[in-house]
């Protein structure tokens, strides 16, 4: 079994939106769009929404957490795969599941009770903190970063 072409993983609590389907998958050249959400997953009415921002003659798959995990490494060769995911305990879950993510750009992740802002577009919890630090551990390597145009901020902010 090969492993699946995924070229980024990116937490962006908004999901596929104007700014993911132009400027990230413009410069990635994904023609697989892979949201890994369980609201998602089973909201016909976001999804649609979605696939309107989502880039022409791009695919899009709208899986729970789990179904990511079964079934990514059914991937074809052929699919580049751009996963997008709400947060990093989300994507922590994905990992310890076995999905092969080695990079992960973290974009947007709004401010909110409870949360407090560590870089230009990310607002991190305690919970938010513990999964990075564990994904971390696990090798995956963090990237702050807004959009491809903009600096990557210093991903140690994640952890004040």
């Amino acid at each position: 079994m090969s492993e699946p072409n995924i070229l980024l993983t990116r937490i962006d609590n908004r999901l596929i939106h104007g700014q993911v389907a132009t400027q990230w998958n413009g410069t990635l050249g994904a023609n697989l769009i892979l949201v890994a959400n369980d609201k998602v997953a089973g909201d016909k009415v976001r999804q649609g929404l979605m696939d309107m921002a989502a880039p022409t003659g791009v695919q899009t798959r709208y899986f729970s957490i789990q179904k990511t995990i079964d079934i990514i490494h059914k991937a074809s060769p052929k699919q580049k795969i751009f996963i997008i995911a709400e947060n990093p305990e989300d994507v922590l879950k994905l990992v310890e599941g076995g999905v092969p993510i080695k990079k992960l750009n973290i974009g947007n992740m709004h401010m909110a009770e409870g949360k407090r802002q560590v870089a230009t577009t990310v607002a991190v919890d305690d919970a938010d903190v513990a999964a990075f630090k564990k994904l971390q551990d696990l090798g995956v390597e963090l990237e702050i970063r807004r959009v491809p145009t903009t600096a990557v901020e210093d991903s140690s902010k994640l952890f004040n």
